[in-house]
């Protein structure tokens, strides 16, 4: 059984993005260190999970991008979960609209690779009450935004056990978490 890692990143005090969905403080700490990291992750992913909302900005970036990341992404085979969005045009995308913990333990059951879960923090909220998220993989940019959309919601307590650090020149450092009931 596949497991399901929830890849994001995040700032100082805890944003995926800023107000009006602002990423561009990505691009602070985007270099060689985090594109590898990137491909590597992209390499061993057997599908991509996706919210709406980041299935949107990632369907209007990537079918036009060029490149080793782009070329994984517009190959690899998507997830998305949405109520009011019920096609896709980004080539090899199956979209769900019900049922999202039990669609969600099956896509788990059938993949043979691990599945990754981008953005969407809507949706890793309702994944984790159910416990289908087996790691938690954040990169916290050193920026702090002031406001916008946290990466977790109010919800239940989840006690976490880290499983690696790792810091890289921009500043930036990949933290590694599983439940802690976990391994």
């Amino acid at each position: 059984m596949a497991k399901l890692i929830m890849w994001n990143l995040m700032t100082l005090d805890g944003f995926i993005e800023g107000p009006n969905r602002d990423i561009s403080w990505h691009s602070d700490v985007w270099g060689e260190e985090l594109e590898q990291l990137s491909i590597e992750q992209l390499n061993a992913a057997g599908g991509l999970l996706f919210g709406r909302v980041t299935y949107e900005l990632m369907a209007g970036h990537w079918p036009t991008a060029t490149g080793e990341v782009a070329d994984f992404m517009n190959a690899a085979p998507k997830y998305v979960f949405s109520r009011t969005v019920k096609k896709s045009d980004w080539n090899n995308t199956q979209m769900f609209g019900a049922d999202v913990p039990e669609t969600v333990a099956r896509l788990k059951r059938d993949s043979a690779k691990d599945l990754f879960l981008f953005g969407s923090a809507d949706l890793a909220a309702s994944l984790i009450p159910h416990g289908l998220i087996d790691e938690f993989r954040i990169a916290v940019n050193p920026i702090i935004l002031g406001g916008g959309t946290p990466l977790f919601k109010p919800g239940e307590k989840v006690k976490l056990k880290l499983i690696d650090s790792r810091p890289l020149s921009t500043g930036i450092v990949i933290l590694r978490y599983v439940p802690a009931a976990a391994r």
